[in-house]
């Protein structure tokens, strides 16, 4: 499965994304999602995105400026087992943020998670620092649900609702 946007093309990723996302996960950039991590913690969360794509038949897409295959991040559905609810999540890699991709990513998967999926309701899990995220979220329409049930209760974040999408399947 594949989407494409304006500029973008959003595929599955891939192991050519590996070594982006090891980079990302054991940076800096990384502080809102719970890392930096280990090189091996990073290389297990990425082969996660992979195996989320390989147990449910989709995942976050690695996003990609049209012509090139370099991955310029990840946006899509994310829903581990124990998520309280569907979420469309987010990242850049280096090189990635300021163009408005991940909100051109974000708003095609948002599209297909509401059409194709047939999802009713969304999310994005953001922490209360993370402001890019949060100002991202409200570009895309999300508004902040106070009273959403937490992914990780000893952890809080801040939870935000994407309005519902009337989008063709």
């Amino acid at each position: 499965m594949q989407l494409e946007t304006a500029r973008l093309t959003l595929r599955k990723p891939g192991p050519q994304d590996a070594e982006r996302a090891v980079a990302f996960f054991t940076s800096p950039r990384a502080e809102f999602v719970g890392a930096p991590y280990t090189p091996g913690k990073a290389w297990r969360h990425f082969a996660a995105e992979i195996g989320h794509w390989d147990l449910l038949g989709f995942g976050m897409w690695a996003f990609c400026a049209k012509g090139s295959d370099t991955a310029l991040g990840l946006a899509g559905p994310w829903c581990p087992i124990d998520w309280p609810e569907n979420e469309i999540g987010w990242l850049t890699f280096d090189g990635g943020e300021g163009h408005g991709y991940a909100f051109e990513a974000a708003n095609a998967a948002l599209d297909h998670a509401y059409g194709t999926l047939g999802w009713t309701t969304a999310v994005s899990y953001i922490d209360p620092a993370n402001t890019r995220s949060i100002a991202l979220a409200e570009r895309l329409g999300a508004a902040l649900d106070t009273d959403a049930p937490q992914p990780k209760p000893d952890q809080p974040c801040l939870v935000y609702r994407h309005p519902v999408r009337k989008v063709a399947a």
